[in-house]
Formats: structure tokens, C-alpha cells, sequence
């Protein structure tokens, strides 16, 4: 899809489809007191506004290993659980965030001749990670699975986030870096203004918010949503 009829869709037709899917509807959100959209919102440049986002995403990538992780025990999984992560980070994650990228962030990096290599790989990655999202939607809509069908589902729910955690890590530490480098103040400025108004015309209004809390109701379900459990226990004592 070109960059204009793509931006085309994400303006006239995506809000609507955004609309009555369920990751979207309204959730009560945790909140410091005090605290609302604008305050929130306040001092978030560009770049960190993308790697807040690659926080909904990695924890969405840890539903994916938890999911993996049973299958790897022969224990079934709820489908509909894959199917709502698998929906978010489409929509969240592919139509929102990796627009982002591709459009305000890997052009740039490419016309000051930065990261090409890098950049090429990522965008590939963006490709590949829609490819087994597409897959996860196809065997969330299937009734069960067969032994080798979830052999087959675990190793892609591994390679999906290994992909992904490594991803977003050389973004964070490589990629982000070399941009605010690149583009001046005002340019970086201009360009979280222009990620906030694809926010809100791609996602709704408190779209980050409405990320957060999705993921979260898939954790409570999956009974991960209490932190404490994930603490590592203690090293054994060591023995001369």
C-alpha cells in the first residue's frame, strides 16, 4: 500500500473499524489523584512516547511466552485470550505504533544515510510480525488444536516475542538515540505533535490508555495480573 492511500485508510477508514472492536471500549483506568489526560500527556517527547509503547507491547509479549509456556506443558490454552492479544497488537501495535515508525521515524533515519541497514531490518521485522499475527487470528478462530498444531503455535508465540523484545530494545537504545541526534528540538517537537494527532485519530481519544488497560484485563484472566508472582525467589546459598 502506498504512503498516500495508506494514510488515506488510517484517516476515513480504520476509526470506524476501531469502533466496535473490543479493545477499544471504555475500561475504568488507575490513576494517580490529580492526574488526567493533559497532565499525563505533559512533557512526552517523541521518542518516548514510542517506547512507552513498547512497554503495552512487551507485556503483551509476556501473555504470548505465558501462553507458550503451557502449551510446552501439553496444557490446553484459552483461544480467545491469543485471539484479544493477537487483536491488539494489530491494532495498537501494528496500525498505530509501527505506522509511526515507518512513516515519522525510519524516512528520517534513512535520508541522513543513519541506521539503514538497521532500519531495513526492522521494517522486515514489522512485515514478518504481521505475517504470524495474521496466523494467531486464524488459530484463535479454530475450535481445538492438535498436538503438532500446538507445538507449532508455542514456537511461533517464542519466535514472535524473541523477534520482538530484541526489536524494540535496539529501538530503544540504538534507533531512538541516533533520531534526537538527527532531528533538532523543534523538529522532534513537531513530530510528537504530529505522532499525538495519529493517536488520536487512529486509536480514539486516550488511546495509550485504552492499550494499558486492554492488556491488563488479558492479564487478569489469565491470572498475571498480580506482579508479586513474577518475584524471583532467592539464589541458593553458596557451599565451599
Amino acid at each position: 500500500m502506498s504512503d498516500p492511500s495508506r494514510r488515506e485508510f488510517f484517516r476515513t477508514t480504520l476509526p470506524f473499524v476501531l469502533a466496535s472492536s473490543p479493545w477499544m471500549r471504555p475500561t475504568p483506568l488507575l490513576a494517580a489523584p490529580g492526574s488526567g489526560p493533559a497532565e499525563a500527556e505533559e512533557g512526552v517527547t517523541a521518542t518516548e512516547d514510542l517506547m512507552r509503547e513498547h512497554g503495552v507491547i512487551r507485556r503483551a509479549l509476556l501473555i504470548y511466552e505465558a501462553l507458550a509456556a503451557r502449551l510446552d506443558k501439553g496444557e490446553s490454552i484459552p483461544l480467545s485470550a491469543l485471539g484479544q492479544t493477537a487483536e491488539l497488537l494489530r491494532h495498537f501495535g501494528e496500525q498505530y505504533h509501527e505506522h509511526s515508525e515507518e512513516v515519522g521515524v525510519f524516512p528520517v533515519m534513512k535520508k541522513a544515510g543513519k541506521l539503514v541497514s538497521m532500519v531495513d531490518t526492522l521494517l522486515e521485522q514489522h512485515r514478518r510480525g504481521a505475517e504470524i499475527t495474521a496466523y494467531f487470528l486464524g488459530v484463535a478462530k479454530s475450535g481445538s488444536l492438535s498436538s503438532l498444531e500446538k507445538q507449532t503455535l508455542s514456537r511461533q508465540l517464542w519466535n514472535f516475542s524473541r523477534m520482538y523484545a530484541h526489536h524494540a530494545a535496539r529501538e530503544d537504545t540504538i534507533l531512538f538515540p541516533a533520531l534526537r541526534q538527527v532531528l533538532s528540538p523543534q523538529q522532534m517537537k513537531k513530530l510528537g505533535d504530529r505522532f499525538e494527532d495519529e493517536e488520536k485519530e487512529i486509536l480514539g481519544e486516550e488511546g495509550f490508555e485504552h492499550g494499558v488497560a486492554r492488556v491488563g484485563e488479558i492479564e487478569a484472566a489469565l491470572g498475571l495480573a498480580n506482579l508479586a508472582q513474577f518475584t524471583a525467589p532467592p539464589p541458593p546459598k553458596a557451599t565451599r
